[in-house]
């Protein structure tokens, strides 16, 4: 193992830049040198993207030594794929919009099975996280006053998308990490946690190892932060990049005795690209059908009007994407599997304008957006579900555990609206920061020594897979290719209860055939970075589809072709946990009250006036 004196941010936004490491004295283990000397912080965060930096920044600023790790280089994390925009309810350009509407949106959208303090934490907490991005100097577009400009986004009652072009993700990350730069956050890139330790029943480090070099790594600290992102990964075909949104934070949450909740609702973006083949799933932003974009069929039907004529392109992520499901399995779409988005109609200048990231990614492609359809078809691109914590101060019910961002269910509830994914990083990013510090400097987590029997036996069992000893020589990369094609097929768009059944007995099939992997040699490779991807998407999945055969209706984004209405007595959330043998087991647990003050917006039952769209 190596022994890290200090960790430093690169002098550069987006650099490759990383501190000089001391290597320990350490015993020959597997290949490996390392000893047990872990690097001592007081707050380890898993997860380098907006989440896991806005907590940062806090603790930072509160003078608490935090340690951020990531997968990727520095400033590379998923969230510059977030590209539309970031709801709150500033009212620029509709000045009637309020917090109590942006919360009354997002529990419609999550149909009723949202948690709603998260919710209301998001909405009135929103505005100030923005308008604290832009004063931190995230280049937001402006309307001709200055102002930040807000754009539509479906499902929505007003205009209240704050927007980068259409890069918005990349340009809050990037203000992200300079202002964590400027605070001293200290951080280490290219790490793969693959255990959260703890002692007495409590979380109080991490273990993993070094993906370039191989080296195993471990973490001392006083509480350790899940912001490792979701899990749409598990999916044939989805938004996420390679090796991204693996269920990492749920695996490594539920291994710990964190509850799973909401797993089942797994949101499929209506408008995802289906060529060329390494860019199959890659998202078409919602911000095109916010710009004006129709939908077509091959026969050039606007087809929305069949399915959603008062809405239209702008319903709800679900509504969109089981219509476009449902044009391209009834055989109204192109011949490769697609239908057709359009905003040929708009104004070429005003396009570019607007959508400049879009335009680029198609021209490459050899497609003009602003003369030609775009041939999209769903993609699994958000779950709503993840790791149960309280949202007034993100911990689970592990102490010394947190989570924060996609990690974590609650806010979404059965389907997430528009925009609330990055302002959700921001929101409980700053309250965790906050809250734990708080925690922190009451001296209520205490250093705790590291169980050292533990630490050994996990870095044993490491070094048995990577020197090939487990017994079997199959690809982990042609299993993740099976499970992905199974839950696509299985616990996908539409379900079924046969068909979620016969997925469930596949999946046990795949698990005893994963556990037979092992690695051919002991040096870092992409094969061992395979094998710790599957086992955690192994989890996701059985989560996923255990939380969908039970959840006997369809709400939101779970739809059951066998119970197709909405049931009030399925307004709970489903929660799972792994007990002492450890096998998964579920349970129900009720949804809490909505604020009056929400109440009283969802009954005002304000909506968009859609006309304007035209």
């Amino acid at each position: 193992m190596i022994f890290i004196t200090k960790l430093v941010l690169s002098p550069v936004t987006f650099g490759g830049y990383r501190q000089p490491l001391r290597k320990a004295n350490g015993m020959r283990n597997g290949g490996h040198k390392y000893d047990y000397n872990p690097i001592e912080t007081d707050v380890v965060i898993v997860g380098a993207g907006a989440a896991g930096l806005r907590a940062a920044i806090e603790l930072a600023r509160e003078g608490v030594d935090v340690l951020v790790l990531g997968k990727r280089r520095h400033g590379d994390a998923h969230t510059v794929w977030a590209a539309g925009g970031i709801n709150a309810s500033l009212g620029n350009l509709d000045s009637d919009d309020r917090w109590e509407i942006h919360a009354a949106d997002t529990i419609g959208e999550g149909h009723f099975v949202n948690d709603p303090r998260a919710v209301e934490i998001l909405a009135r907490e929103a505005p100030d996280r923005i308008l604290e991005l832009r004063d931190w100097g995230c280049p937001f577009s402006l309307t001709e006053d200055g102002e930040l400009n807000q754009r539509y986004f479906g499902a929505q009652s007003f205009r209240r998308t704050c927007f980068a072009g259409d890069m918005t993700g990349e340009a809050i990350l990037g203000t992200l990490v300079a202002k964590a730069k400027e605070e001293g956050v200290s951080y280490l890139e290219d790490v793969y946690v693959t255990k959260l330790l703890k002692s007495g029943g409590r979380v109080n480090g991490a273990a993993g190892f070094d993906m370039q070099s191989g080296r195993r790594l471990l973490f001392g600290a006083r509480a350790v932060v899940l912001a490792a992102g979701g899990y749409t990964s598990i999916y044939r075909r989805g938004s996420s990049r390679p090796d991204e949104n693996n269920g990492d934070a749920m695996a490594l949450a539920y291994e710990a005795g964190a509850a799973l909740k909401d797993m089942e609702f797994v949101q499929f973006h209506p408008t995802g690209m289906i060529e060329p083949e390494g860019m199959d799933g890659r998202l078409v932003t919602e911000a095109v059908r916010g710009e004006g974009g129709r939908l077509y069929n091959s026969e050039g039907e606007r087809f929305m009007e069949r399915y959603s004529p008062k809405h239209m392109e702008l319903d709800a992520r679900d509504v969109v994407a089981r219509a476009n499901y449902r044009e391209i399995r009834e055989g109204r779409g192109t011949p490769d599997g697609a239908v057709l988005l359009d905003i040929s109609h708009c104004d070429p200048d005003y396009i570019k304008d607007r959508l400049p990231n879009m335009y680029e990614q198609f021209v490459e492609q050899g497609v003009d957006i602003t003369e030609k359809p775009m041939k999209v078809s769903p993609t699994a691109h958000y779950g709503m579900g993840g790791i149960e914590v309280d949202p007034r101060t993100c911990a689970t019910a592990v102490e010394g555990l947190f989570a924060v961002g996609e990690s974590t269910a609650g806010v979404h509830g059965a389907n997430r609206l528009g925009g609330n994914s990055l302002a959700e990083t921001v929101v409980f990013g700053k309250i965790l920061g906050s809250h734990l510090a708080d925690v922190l400097d009451d001296d209520l987590l205490p250093p705790v020594p590291l169980d050292e029997g533990a630490v050994q036996e996990h870095f044993a069992a490491l070094d048995v897979l990577a020197a090939g000893t487990g017994g079997g020589e199959r690809d982990p990369g042609e299993l993740i290719d099976e499970l992905r094609d199974l839950v696509w097929v299985h616990a996908g768009i539409v379900r079924t209860d046969d068909g979620l059944r016969e997925g469930i007995v596949k999946l046990r099939d795949l698990k005893e055939r994963a556990g037979e992997l092992a690695i051919s040699d002991a040096s870092p490779s992409r094969r061992f970075e395979h094998v710790l991807n599957l086992r955690a998407m192994l989890t996701a999945a059985e989560a996923v589809m255990r939380g969908a055969l039970a959840r006997e209706e369809s709400r939101g984004a779970h739809h059951r072709e066998d119970f197709p209405e909405e049931a009030d007595g399925w307004q709970k959330n489903i929660l799972c946990a792994r007990d002492e043998g450890g096998d998964m087991y579920l349970w129900t647990e009720p949804v809490g009250e909505v604020p009056a003050e929400i109440r009283k917006a969802l009954d005002e039952d304000y909506s968009l006036d859609y006309h304007y769209l035209e």
